[in-house]
């Protein structure tokens, strides 16, 4: 970018303008708005757990005295305290947050006590400030403990007036036990909740063994806890790959049970939903679910929640299994739900970094650590103050009669017992404001205990700072007492998500999430495809656009997948029911799947689990295929057989039996045994049968014992049970076919 010169400014005594280029202003201002997101909005710091936001709240909470065994204060109260002297943003977004605070099913340890209505799962808003009440609960005091004893460092508020602290003393692992989320410019945060004791016991196990494994944690740590329960179905290898790296998801189903209600029939009782979903919808979308009839398998939903969670499922019949209905609930709904684990999270206040599970408790004791020496060192000078003043009340008292005499006597009467008595001016002070009835002999007796008990507390001190292994072992007892405090012995505290495993019902499950129909799929020369209600057999009135004609049809049920090849080599597959139906001409294959444009449909079949195929070239070259590997999950389908130009794909039939019959367009027949044929997954094969003009029309596999069968154009069926004239070895030229052969040079009539 050029750089312009500034416009002349006539006006006198106007400032020095300096000319920058925009790209450049533009980009530190970016930069300058980027960090701040980062830093200030969105993503959470590793040692408390919370954004700005949410700190401020506690601490203009804990300003205010709303320790939980205080009364409640209205949230306009909180609110108007935290915008005006903390952070200057909206009321509504503050009030937001403290109410996500105190919602039970949004918070796994809730750091406010909500009085009034907080909103609820089915996605309700909460009431206006000035209606609800709130105070800290215990976990948040917890997370405050320490705060007035120098344990972290405080800085100015906006305006200069306050002070605010940078991070919360944290006697509490906040950070995975509550989780947090949040996007960032260019970054994003996304940590799901768990269990407090269990996150303690992994962090006692770090204490002991800084090097543990993540295997090792993971023993300890097997998953997120989320509030509002479920089932957690995420398979364990990486669940362990998720911590080792800090991202990755997990799969987490609702809680069910099956609720019988006599004569064989039974209703799906749902009790726990996944984390995050609000019931209302997911009521809304299983209804429109059986309105649409995309589950076929449920006839009714029913919401009947009080406190609790009760979803009333209705199957279709009482015939319906249980599991399957579920596992196609599962797929369709949000009663099954991935949760995402990215731990994005702000190191030392400003640094953002993706950490791993034994990375965030590290630094979360390192933290515990510095909070210790800090409160250790706070403490000691207050230790230090105590035994100054002391130490001058143990002068005066054995010194009385003098000290009065000085007080009642002198002018200065500070300074005359600083020089007489040697003390200092904080001794002195103490004495001059000492009470008379604080001169009583028990008095004295008193302090040179608290002089005793103090001199040992600070020897205590002193060695703790000199010694990390003290250190660690008063960081473990905190940690071990915030453990039996809410860890799973208490109702707060026991795991609510439980591990399972997800059932292996793969089978089926297709077609129960499809209702089974009879169709007939038809596709004609040109490539419009279409399916025809029921079973058709007589398709000659069937209608198609001027100059096309009839070319595939099967038999087939809606449930079914549909195996196409194209004449380059490549299988395709379709869903029989998102076929159009067959009331006009279909619609193109190529609106479908991304057929070549000199490509055509070679061949067209249902899709058979476990079945295999043969599949040839005009060349005559081909091999065998098991059918699940020629199945293609999108629309550019999968190549399996190779064909080089001016060769095509021409052929794909069941291998099912032990022989098979090759046919040319000479009308030459050859029979060999298909163990003669390769299995493979993609390639060019080998060759079938050899040509001296023309090239592949037809192959078949038949079992020996039942004989070589054909239809004729009238649909009559011929069987040739002596085919000794025909066997032979593969890639031989074979014999003229039998008489009667069809013209056609097919095996069958139009399928």
């Amino acid at each position: 970018m050029n750089e312009a010169a500034p416009p002349p400014d006539s006006s006198p005594g106007a400032p020095d303008a300096e000319a920058i280029p925009l790209a450049r202003a533009l980009e530190e201002r970016y930069l300058a708005y980027a960090l701040s997101t980062i830093t200030q909005r969105a993503l959470p710091d590793v040692r408390d757990g919370l954004k700005p936001v949410h700190r401020r709240l506690l601490y203009a909470m804990r300003q205010l005295r709303l320790d939980p065994d205080q009364g409640f204060k209205k949230c306009a109260r909180v609110v108007g305290d935290v915008i005006g002297k903390y952070h200057p943003h909206g009321d509504q977004s503050v009030y937001d947050a403290l109410v996500r605070l105190a919602q039970g099913f949004a918070q796994r340890y809730p750091l406010a006590d909500g009085q009034g209505n907080f909103g609820n799962i089915d996605g309700d808003n909460a009431a206006a400030m000035r209606y609800t009440e709130a105070r800290l609960t215990e976990v948040a005091q917890t997370l405050l403990d320490g705060i007035d004893e120098d344990a972290v460092d405080f800085r100015d508020t906006y305006d200069g007036e306050e002070s605010e602290p940078v991070v919360l003393p944290a006697n509490f692992p906040n950070l995975l036990a509550n989780g947090a989320s949040g996007i960032a410019v260019g970054m994003a945060t996304s940590i799901p909740p768990h269990n407090a004791g269990e996150l303690c016991a992994a962090a006692l196990r770090l204490i002991e063994n800084p090097k543990a494994s993540v295997e090792e944690l993971v023993e300890l740590v097997p998953g997120p806890d989320f509030p509002t329960g479920g089932i957690l179905v995420e398979p364990g290898d990486q669940i362990v790959e998720a911590y080792r790296t800090g991202r990755g998801g997990f799969r987490l189903r609702a809680r069910w049970e099956r609720e019988e209600t006599g004569r064989g029939g039974y209703l799906i009782v749902v009790t726990e939903i996944p984390y995050g979903v609000q019931k209302s919808r997911l009521v809304e979308k299983l209804a429109e679910l059986i309105h649409d009839r995309k589950a076929p398998l449920l006839a009714d939903v029913r919401d009947e929640s009080a406190e609790d969670i009760r979803l009333v499922l209705e199957p279709r019949s009482r015939n319906v299994d249980a599991d399957m209905l579920m596992e196609q609930l599962f797929r369709l709904s949000d009663l099954e739900t991935r949760v995402p684990l990215n731990m994005n999270v702000l190191q030392k206040g400003r640094v953002p970094g993706v950490l791993g599970l034994g990375e965030v408790l590290a630094q979360w004791l390192a933290h515990r650590r510095e909070v210790l020496q800090r409160r250790a060192r706070f403490r000691l000078e207050k230790i230090a103050a105590r035994l100054e003043v002391l130490s001058g009340y143990l002068v005066a008292y054995l010194n009385l009669d003098e000290v009065i005499g000085i007080i009642r006597e002198e002018d200065d009467p500070k300074a005359r017992l600083m020089a007489r008595f040697e003390l200092t001016d904080n001794q002195a002070e103490a004495i001059l404001n000492m009470r008379l009835r604080s001169l009583r002999k028990l008095d004295e007796i008193e302090i040179r205990r608290e002089h005793g008990s103090l001199g040992e507390e600070r020897n205590g001190l002193e060695r703790l700072l000199g010694s990390d292994r003290r250190q660690w072992t008063a960081i473990g007892k905190q940690i071990a007492a915030i453990r039996d405090r809410f860890g799973q012995g208490t109702d707060l505290g026991r795991r609510r998500t439980t591990l399972g495993r997800a059932p292996a019902i793969e089978e089926g499950l297709a077609e129960a999430m499809v209702e089974r129909e009879p169709v007939t799929v038809v596709l004609s020369e040109r490539g419009w495809a279409r399916a025809l209600k029921g079973h058709v057999d007589d398709l000659t009135a069937l209608a198609f656009k001027e100059g096309d004609r009839l070319k595939f049809w099967v038999h087939a049920q809606t449930t079914d997948r549909l195996l196409l090849l194209a004449t380059g080599g490549r299988f395709f597959t379709l869903a029989a029911d998102r076929l159009p139906g067959g009331r006009g001409a279909g619609e193109p294959l190529r609106l479908m799947i991304d057929l070549g444009e000199d490509e055509a449909i070679a061949a067209l079949m249902v899709h058979r689990p476990g079945g295999k195929l043969i599949v040839a070239a005009s060349t005559g070259h081909g091999f065998v295929v098991p059918e699940d590997a020629v199945v293609a999950m999108t629309r550019k389908g999968r190549q399996v057989l190779n064909v080089a130009a001016p060769a095509e794909a021409v052929l794909a039939a069941p291998a099912g039996g032990d022989h098979v019959a090759v046919l040319g367009d000479n009308r030459k027949l050859l029979i060999f045994p298909l163990a003669e044929l390769n299995e493979m997954t993609r390639g060019r094969g080998v060759r079938l049968q050899r040509y001296a003009r023309g090239g592949l029309a037809d192959a078949k596999a038949f079992s020996a014992r039942d004989g070589l069968t054909w239809i004729d154009a009238s649909g009559r069926t011929f069987t040739v049970s002596d085919f000794r004239e025909w066997l032979g070895a593969r890639a031989q030229a074979g014999r003229m076919v039998p008489k009667g052969f069809p013209r056609s040079n097919r095996f069958g009539a139009g399928r």
